[in-house]
Order: C-alpha cells, then sequence, then structure tokens
C-alpha cells in the first residue's frame, strides 16, 4: 500500500505576539509595509489592507529614530503581531526593544559585529521578544564570503549556524531563521542544508523576486522544492509594489503545495477539442458561488470521456462529463447522473451534504495540511474484488459507458 513520503521539518514552537510558529502549527504569511514608518497614518491603513486580504503578521521598517518612536502608535491601531525590522544600525534595534513589539529581524550582516548582536540578543532576551537573524546572500559577512568564495548555500547556514550558537551561549531561544537570495537555487539549497543542521523554525521566501507576474512564478519555483520537503514555518512573497497581493499569492502557493489548504480547490482539464460541455462557463459559475468558502474540498470538473472518470474519482467530490450530461463521484463513488444544466446546483447539494459529514466526524479543519495516502483507493479496489494492477477500476469503466452513449438514456432525474 503506497504511503506519502511527507513529513516536516521538525522544530520548536515560537511565539510572535499570539501567533505561535514551529512545531505542528500552520505556516504563517507575513508582509511588509512600504511607507515610512513614521508616517502612522499610512502605515497603519496599508496594515489594515493587509490584514483584510488575509496577513498574519505585518514587518515595519526601523532605519531611523522617528520610525521607533511610531511603534508604540502603530501596535495600538492593528490586531496583528508586529515586527521590526532593522539594518546597520543596532542602536535602532535596542530603540525598537523599548515599544510593545512581537518581533525583531536581524540581519547579521550588516548590524555590525559580534559585540552589537549579543547587546540586541541579551535586550531581546530580557524583553521576552523573538527574533529572526535574517542571513541575506547579498550581505553575508566577509569572512563567509572569502571561505567559500562566493555567497553559497554552505556560506549562508554556517553564518546562520555561528549566530544561533552565540544567541545560544547567551541562554536566548526564541529564535526563527531565514536564508534568502534572489537565487532560486541558492534558496533551495541553503533551507535544505540547514533544516539537517538546526530546528530553531524558518521563515522562508525569495528575496528580491521583482516584479508580478513573473515574480509570483519565481516565488513558487523557489518555495514549493522547500515547502514540499516540509520546511517552513512563515513565509513571505515579496512583489515590487503594493504588498497586499503578496497575501494572495502565499496562500495560493501553500494551498498548490498542500501544506496550509483553507478554500475549496478546483480542478478543471485545459480547454482541447475533446471538451462536450461549456467548462469554462460551468468553472466560474463555481467559483463565484465558492467565494470566501473555506472547506478544504478538492473538486473536480472534467470535460469529457478520456480523463474525466479517473480525475473525477480521486477528488472528494468530481464530475466527469461528456455530451451534455455528467456522473458525480463522491469520496472515489459514484453518486448520481446530471444534465449539463444542473451540474452547479448539483454540485453545490454535494459539498453542503460532504462539509456536514465532515464537520459530524470532525475531520473539517480548515488551514491544516492535506497529505493523503492511497488507503482510501486500496479499500475500494479491495471491496469491489478489482485486481489492484488493473488500471481501468470498475467505476471507472461504468462512468465511462454511461458518458460515451448518446443522447439522454439512462440518465437519473
Amino acid at each position: 500500500m503506497y504511503q506519502s513520503t511527507f513529513t516536516r521539518h521538525k522544530t520548536r514552537e515560537v511565539a510572535i505576539g499570539n501567533v505561535v510558529v514551529g512545531g505542528d502549527n500552520p505556516i504563517v504569511v507575513q508582509s511588509m509595509t512600504t511607507p515610512d514608518t513614521h508616517l502612522v497614518d499610512q502605515v497603519v491603513k496599508q496594515i489594515h489592507r493587509l490584514e483584510e486580504a488575509g496577513c498574519e503578521v505585518v514587518r515595519v521598517t526601523v532605519p531611523k529614530p522617528e520610525d521607533a518612536h511610531a511603534l508604540t502608535d502603530i501596535k495600538k491601531q492593528i490586531k496583528i503581531p508586529l515586527i521590526c525590522d532593522i539594518h546597520f544600525d543596532y542602536k535602532m534595534a535596542l530603540a525598537a526593544l523599548d515599544h510593545p513589539i512581537d518581533k525583531i529581524r536581524i540581519n547579521p550582516g550588516n548590524i555590525g559585529g559580534l559585540d552589537r548582536f549579543k547587546q540586541v540578543v541579551q535586550k531581546a532576551k530580557d524583553k521576552g521578544i523573538p527574533m529572526r537573524i535574517g542571513v541575506n546572500a547579498g550581505s553575508l559577512e566577509k569572512e563567509f564570503a572569502m571561505k567559500y568564495g562566493y555567497p553559497c548555500p554552505p556560506a549562508m547556514v554556517d553564518s546562520a549556524l555561528r549566530y544561533i550558537e552565540v544567541a545560544e551561549s547567551l541562554g536566548y531561544h526564541d529564535i526563527i531563521i531565514s536564508l534568502k537570495s534572489s537565487d532560486v537555487i541558492t534558496v533551495v539549497e541553503a533551507y535544505r542544508l540547514y533544516a539537517k543542521q538546526a530546528n530553531y523554525p524558518t521563515h522562508v521566501g525569495v528575496t528580491e523576486a521583482g516584479k508580478p507576474p513573473y515574480a509570483v512564478t519565481k516565488s513558487a519555483c523557489g518555495l514549493a522544492p522547500i515547502l514540499l520537503d516540509g520546511i517552513g514555518d512563515t513565509i513571505r512573497i515579496s512583489l515590487l509594489g503594493d504588498p497586499v497581493p503578496e497575501i494572495a499569492a502565499a496562500f495560493d502557493i501553500l494551498q498548490a503545495t498542500q501544506r496550509r489548504v483553507r478554500k475549496p480547490e478546483l480542478i478543471a482539464c485545459p480547454t482541447c477539442g475533446r471538451l462536450e460541455i461549456d467548462l469554462e462557463g460551468i468553472i466560474a459559475q463555481l467559483e463565484k458561488r465558492l467565494e470566501g468558502r473555506k472547506t478544504p474540498v478538492k473538486i473536480s470538473v472534467l470535460g469529457c470521456v478520456v480523463n474525466g472518470p479517473g480525475e473525477a474519482k480521486e477528488a472528494d467530490l468530481g464530475i466527469a462529463a461528456g455530451k451534455g450530461k455528467g456522473v458525480i463521484f463522491k469520496r472515489g463513488e459514484m453518486i448520481r447522473h446530471v444534465q449539463e444544466h444542473e451540474m452547479v446546483d448539483a454540485l453545490m447539494e454535494e459539498i453542503a451534504i460532504w462539509e456536514a459529514e465532515e464537520a459530524e466526524k470532525g475531520t473539517l479543519k480548515p488551514g491544516v495540511p492535506m497529505f493523503k495516502t492511497d488507503s482510501r483507493n486500496q479499500a475500494r479496489r479491495t471491496a469491489r474484488g478489482v485486481h489492484q494492477r488493473d488500471p481501468r477500476w470498475a467505476v471507472i469503466a461504468e462512468a465511462e459507458r454511461y458518458l460515451i452513449q448518446r443522447g439522454d438514456a439512462g440518465v437519473a432525474e
């Protein structure tokens, strides 16, 4: 019997305000504001937009004293945890820690040396505030770049491990690690190497990804291998411009990798000459009617007999259609026949029933990673007496025969 090989990188838990990351907690989506932080009204307005989009923690930059002074006012007006981002001036980190922030982000490559880093760590420890140690390929310490010849993944991981050791020597363990680069391969290799050597939670992202839509594609290419390796506890999709679209992009990548499924997934076959229903119209109607729904259900709508029955059978709910009619599957079982004009209403009815059934069983948990094994399919094969290597299960063959029939004969009203 096939079993998924997925395992999550085992990390310790770290609390960012009231949001806990690491361990078995869902991956947290974050973003960063774009106005100067001392422009409180503009920053708060943007954070409110991010909150509405689903952002769960937010970061602001603190390069100047007036930015540090604004942190308390900002914190009072937002609902999600507040992170301050520090580069170059360790004094700004010390100043920010005097305000009610929920986490501080330090770049060890440009903070000014170990002594200054230790001062920030000690104050963060005294205040009970966690820290992200953010190693970036573009600002790696010279000693590591020289040791390896360039800012390669081993150099980045060595840097992170050294600063972890320094923090641990001071009795500080509220640490999150990031290993970012604008190069996708560097990102993937760095996180994989780190995960073999440490158990502090990770913030993942491809830095300076650029302008969407390419930047979203690039981020997905860099993050999917990491996420599918079970690595990652918080995530940001770095886009040029308005940060609000970063949130939808992050959740879509988490959904596609099944690391955090929090809405229905619609599966549809590509447009081709084999289509025998108005698939685009049906999908458009379903998207509209499912908008805002957080049910983690996989729904497939296939428009021809070639792959339709097999694919629909593997979804939680599915329609295999042909010649203006279709067969609805639920949990792999064929449950009803429908005409094309009935398909959307019928699917919505079955989704409501599926939700009620899953809720009663206690398995309806939006946001929980969904990695399914083949045990359900194996049980169905055995129950029907169909050999497990038979590529054409009886239920698929039955659906195919029905869909190939011309006319409406045999359709259950």
